[in-house]
């Protein structure tokens, strides 16, 4: 999988791991696109919503895959690092931290290869974060969400 698309389904999928995807999640993808080289060369918003259609399409499926391409892509510790910061980012873009969001950073952070030592050397963020979970199978989660599409380009 293309990084830039990984990059893209990491803010996707934890905006929405708590049901909805707020206005200050949107603000945030919105001011990441802009700002950040990571996405130079790809139609961001096209994208973007391709990906929110897949989502709605089969929720359980996207997440799973989504946690089978990180384990899968070889990620540098860099590039690895840029997925906690993007997923740290968007789970507190909305000043709410909910279970389900730190439960998913925790499947994020289970698929990546990087130490807890440099996770935490590089970013200094929450305990809760790397704390060891439940991590009952993807299947029994509960995904019965339907997300709207994002527009990106203030209108």
């Amino acid at each position: 999988m293309d990084k830039k698309i990984l990059y893209l389904k990491t803010l996707l999928c934890c905006s929405a791991c708590d049901g909805e995807i707020a206005p200050e999640e949107v603000d945030l993808i919105r001011s990441l696109i802009a700002k950040n080289e990571i996405f130079d060369g790809i139609e961001a918003e096209s994208a973007i919503n391709d990906l929110i259609s897949e989502l709605n399409d089969d929720g359980l499926k996207f997440i799973k895959e989504y946690l089978d391409a990180i384990r899968k892509s070889e990620l540098d510790k860099k590039e690895q690092l840029l997925i906690i910061r993007l997923a740290i980012d968007m789970i507190e873009a909305d000043n709410k931290i909910v279970y389900s969001e730190v439960k998913f950073f925790k499947r994020i952070r289970n698929n990546l290869t990087i130490s807890d030592e440099d996770i935490l050397e590089a970013y200094p963020i929450n305990d809760d974060y790397l704390l060891p979970d439940n991590m009952e199978p993807i299947d029994i989660m509960d995904w019965n969400y339907t997300f709207d599409k994002i527009i990106l380009k203030n209108v």
